[in-house]
């Protein structure tokens, strides 16, 4: 693509409107990849009960070895980007390093790391609910979903693609009680629906056919093991700005929080 060069530049540059990272609240980051590309979590199960025997040597039952289990969370999100600014591009245009990386981060990264979280915060939905009665009655079936997996009611998230919470505004059967004097704790929040902070989702963020996921970020921990960006100023080969990034993440669901995710689908 040219560089068009001119006599004069506005000195406002026409910039695009940008979201800011919204996956936050939904994803804990509980452990650590210091030092390592691949983790290993451990669970430990129970064991079931016994009638207990009055008589006999093994009156609580015949014990059996307790046993753990093992996931394994290896990174795979490895992503770069690099461009260069002339020094007398920069000088003669409204083209600046600082902003331009800024304007990177803003416009490809975040909603990058963003769309991705959502993906695998959806891949993790033990329970699926298909949207074919009113949007705010899906919302009470994940709740009671989310209620009866015993999943903890403080710090639940519900993220709903703008369309869907359209249509929950919309319910008759829907009023938002607490939206007016609720605190707002989350970045996106926009208001509180049965104990879930609701945030809205651009439809090109959220997995394709999902119209809400509700969850609680103890089920889905996010990795970012790097976020490194440079601006090398007269680099050899260069007169000018080379801007180089890279971000190294991913994001894993627990193997032992089933029932804390429930993702709502369209009614085919």
């Amino acid at each position: 693509m040219a560089i068009t060069l001119t006599e004069k530049f506005a000195k406002k540059v026409d910039e695009r409107f940008k979201a800011g990272s919204l996956s936050n609240a939904g994803v804990n980051h509980d452990y650590s990849f210091e030092g390592a590309k691949t983790i290993k979590i451990t669970s430990v199960p129970t064991v079931p009960m016994n009638d207990y025997s009055r008589v006999g040597s093994n009156r609580y039952g015949n014990p059996t070895e307790l046993q753990n289990e093992i996931q394994e969370a290896t990174l795979t999100q490895d992503k770069s980007f690099t461009f260069t600014i002339d020094k007398m591009n920069e000088e003669e245009t409204m083209i600046k390093a600082s902003e331009a990386l800024a304007r990177q981060i803003d416009q490809e990264i975040i909603p990058m790391i963003d769309t991705y979280r959502f993906e695998k915060i959806a891949e993790g939905a033990e329970e699926v609910i298909i949207v074919a009665k009113k949007p705010y009655e899906a919302v009470l079936d994940a709740t009671e979903k989310m209620d009866e997996a015993l999943v903890p009611q403080e710090g639940r998230i519900l993220y709903v693609k703008n369309s869907f919470y359209k249509g929950i505004k919309l319910d008759p059967s829907f009023v938002l009680a607490s939206e007016s004097g609720m605190s707002i704790k989350f970045k996106g929040q926009v208001g509180e629906i049965d104990g879930f902070a609701v945030i809205k989702v651009p439809a090109n963020r959220m997995p394709e056919g999902v119209e809400f996921i509700a969850c609680h970020p103890c089920a889905t921990c996010a990795a970012d093991k790097l976020q490194d960006y440079i601006v090398h100023m007269d680099a050899p080969g260069y007169n000018g700005a080379l801007v180089e990034g890279r971000v190294y993440y991913d994001a894993f669901k627990l193997n032992n929080k089933e029932g804390a995710v429930v993702v709502g689908k369209p009614a085919v």
